[in-house]
């Protein structure tokens, strides 16, 4: 995500960057010969006009008529990097940094090239070295802080962003990368936590914090409620406790909740650091972990970047209407279930960035999650014209077939999805079902036999009963329809205990 949002100013506004310092070796180190001459103009307007398909053999002309010429074999190289030639591309970029190690129009280039090529490992040192070159440069410093964050090298990628948001305050895309990566180091500290621990009080603040956010009320009274009977002298859960009560309704609980807040001692600085950073609003300086790292440190770690995500999602949402800002929307839209909302937002990124790939795909996917069969079809069939392959893909347009009651159509996408991911145990349910509703029951039953774990509320297991008694094996359809009957009773027993767990209740 984030390396789309850096690359989103596309190559064409690298190739601007990187056009001046391109052409000087075609305006007077040439030979006076008027064959090269031209075609060196012509090489220059190709790639300034965008077709560089049309540039790559006149620029091989121009390196093979002048062999050993850096400034040549660049232009060749830039031509291949932006028709998509990456590999070509790259070889020409480290031949003229073997003989120029510092030509910023390379390294530039070479990192760019290596992040298409889904290689940000490869990329972070030409595109430090480009920084060593020029640290101003806005394009080199994007791209390494997307590929910091790719490689997870999170707290280096949040200080290549917070440098690129000081160089450029109006950026969308350096706020927008800034709060992306927050939110990835929240998400890796709450990780760390959960696995070293998942019934700690710790971990049940920080899922709750997150049912806030999803207005699931009921469900983070829950999990705040552990945490205190745990954590009872931590500060901040119980006016989180109280935000709850008051989002249901119930303000005198809230101030009960507020009062108990303000009875707690101070927290002793020196034994708990990051909560006094983060109670005291310095938060950058409560996201660095001690060397001897502690769950509780983890804890502030967490709570500490999802705020700093926070401001920087709250500074892209002052700037501008752009395809950044939209998407920031769209995405939060989808966290809190909210389907039509995000559609709408994709709609609209893509309304400023038509035609982009990255955002034709989210809106399609985004209409598949809305449950929004016919619309979906016609947009994920515009993205599979680019990713014809594409396991989630083929498998949302397969269901959306099934959806439609079109099994038919929906086969032959769910096959596909599946040759591309053999794990993927929802296009085997979908599947399984389509083939059954044609009448090929014994190719449907190796399939949803497959799924059969996915299967939450019993769905499965009765089309399977079905399908094996259309097969003829009464034995098999007999032991499916009891799983069936038993998911179907544990899920009502679940239901009742839930209800009674997460009753919204006064303090206790």
């Amino acid at each position: 995500m984030v390396a789309f949002l850096i690359g989103n100013k596309g190559r064409a506004g690298l190739l601007h960057a990187v056009l001046p310092a391109l052409f000087f070796v075609c305006t007077g180190v040439l030979p006076a010969a008027e064959d090269l001459e031209a075609k060196s103009r012509r090489a220059k307007s190709l790639l300034e006009s965008g077709r560089f398909e049309e540039a790559i053999p006149i620029c091989k002309e121009l390196v093979a008529a002048l062999p050993g010429n850096p400034g040549l074999v660049l232009n060749l190289g830039l031509a291949e990097h932006m028709a998509g030639h990456e590999k070509e591309a790259i070889t020409a970029f480290e031949a003229v940094l073997k003989t120029q190690p510092k030509a910023l129009p390379a390294l530039v280039s070479l990192g760019a090239a290596r992040l298409s090529l889904k290689q940000p490992g490869l990329a972070v040192s030409p595109l430090q070295r480009a920084l060593a070159v020029d640290p101003n440069n806005q394009d080199a410093r994007g791209m390494l802080a997307a590929s910091l964050n790719a490689t997870g090298q999170l707290d280096a990628s949040a200080r290549e962003y917070r440098k690129l948001t000081e160089l450029s305050p109006y950026d969308p895309r350096a706020w927008h990368g800034l709060g992306i990566t927050y939110q990835a180091i929240a998400s890796d500290a709450f990780e760390r936590l959960r696995k070293a621990n998942p019934q700690s009080g710790f971990v049940a603040s920080l899922l709750a914090d997150t049912r806030v956010q999803k207005h699931q009320y009921r469900s983070a009274f829950y999990f705040f409620s552990e945490a205190l009977k745990q954590l009872p002298a931590v500060h901040g859960i119980h006016p989180a406790m109280a935000e709850v009560y008051r989002k249901t309704g119930h303000p005198d609980w809230a101030a009960t909740e507020d009062a108990r807040e303000q009875a707690m001692l101070p927290a002793v600085c020196p034994a708990h650091p990051g909560e006094c950073q983060f109670l005291a609003g310095h938060d950058l300086e409560a996201l660095e972990l001690p060397k001897n790292i502690t769950p509780e440190a983890l804890y502030w770690r967490a709570k500490a970047a999802n705020e700093l995500s926070l401001q920087s999602l709250v500074r892209l949402g002052q700037l501008p209407p752009s395809p950044e800002l939209h998407q920031v929307r769209a995405e939060i839209a989808r966290d809190q279930n909210q389907p039509l909302e995000a559609i709408k937002e994709w709609r609209a990124a893509l309304a400023l960035a038509p035609g982009n790939p990255g955002l034709q795909r989210e809106l399609a996917i985004s209409c598949f999650l809305a449950n929004d069969y016919r619309t979906a079809v016609t947009e994920i069939e515009k993205s599979l014209l680019l990713e014809p392959r594409a396991a989630d893909l083929n498998f949302a347009l397969g269901d959306s077939w099934l959806h439609l009651e079109d099994p038919e159509k929906a086969v032959p996408y769910l096959r596909t999805a599946l040759v591309a991911d053999p794990k993927m145990l929802a296009a085997d349910a979908s599947l399984g079902l389509s083939l059954s509703r044609l009448g090929k029951f014994a190719e449907a039953v190796p399939h949803l036999e497959k799924a059969r774990e996915l299967d939450e509320d019993g769905s499965l297991n009765y089309q399977l009963g079905r399908a094996w008694q259309a097969a003829g094996n009464a034995a098999a359809a007999k032991t499916a329809m009891a799983r069936y009957e038993e998911i179907q009773k544990l899920n009502q027993k679940q239901k009742e205990e839930a209800a009674l767990e997460t009753r919204i209740i006064p303090p206790q």
